[in-house]
């Protein structure tokens, strides 16, 4: 059973985390509106912040529906590029949004590569990649392409997947319309200018340093990073690139067997 804060502040925050969500929903459920507010307070401080890195122009709709108990989401947020800023820069200053020790970075896409310069920076407890490559080994060859011929710098690729959505969907394998829809409003606030900047940043990409602490989930389905161009520790059976969104429920497991290894 779960006491205020009053009655055993020395006990509270150990017996906080070992409770179970449905258990702290009921005791609170239970307390007056002053009694509610100190057990949230220090259910808050009981949880481990855990930082999402979303993938290119995403933000954390993208990981609404995952569940990971005994943790609270903490989203880093997309800064404008500074001019000609290259990768390892701009992770540098992303991680003025990281406040913990040695935090968990969960990074998807393009925030699986910015979680690994991240990791170069600051010393992380794990990073975990979703849909992502590890090295420019397992970026596959025709984004590299663009390295000779950067038409991804002057081509409207906003423009081109806001008038063809059904590329997008097939992109991104989708399945159902309410994805459809959150990509579709995805795609509205994305950012041009950065969009175009990313792109460049994954085509020119040059990385060997993988952290000891990476773990990788990739879809077997991923048509934005094939499976056979990357070594993931666990694969998802027919997920795609939005895998985090419709395998919402096998991710979080996966996601949740990580974290409980020390």
């Amino acid at each position: 059973m779960v006491h205020s804060q009053s009655d055993r502040p020395s006990e509270l925050t150990a017996e906080l985390a070992s409770a179970s969500i449905a258990e702290l929903v009921a005791e609170i459920e239970a307390k007056t509106p002053t009694e509610t507010g100190q057990t949230i307070e220090q259910i808050e401080k009981a949880l481990k912040d855990i930082y999402f890195v979303s993938g290119l122009g995403a933000d954390e709709r993208v990981f609404y529906l995952l569940k990971l108990e005994g943790y609270q989401p903490i989203h880093i947020r997309w800064l404008k590029p500074e001019p000609d800023e290259s990768i390892a820069d701009y992770a540098k200053r992303l991680t003025a949004q990281i406040k913990s020790d040695r935090p968990i970075i969960i990074g998807l896409s393009f925030g699986g590569i910015i979680s690994i310069e991240i990791a170069k920076h600051i010393e992380v407890e794990k990073v975990i990649l979703i849909s992502s490559a590890k090295t420019d080994a397992e970026i596959p060859l025709y984004f590299k392409l663009f390295r000779w011929l950067p038409i991804h710098r002057v081509f409207p690729f906003k423009t081109l997947l806001w008038t063809t959505y059904r590329l997008a969907y097939w992109i991104f394998s989708l399945e159902t319309p309410d994805e459809c829809q959150l990509l579709r409003a995805i795609l509205v606030d994305t950012d041009a200018d950065f969009l175009k900047w990313a792109l460049h940043k994954v085509v020119t990409w040059k990385n060997q340093t993988v952290p000891d602490c990476l773990h990788h989930l990739h879809g077997t389905s991923d048509r934005i990073f094939p499976i056979h161009f990357v070594t993931p520790h666990a694969k998802v059976e027919q997920g795609g690139h939005f895998m985090v969104i419709n395998r919402a429920t096998q991710i979080s497991s996966l996601l949740e067997g990580i974290l409980k290894v020390i």
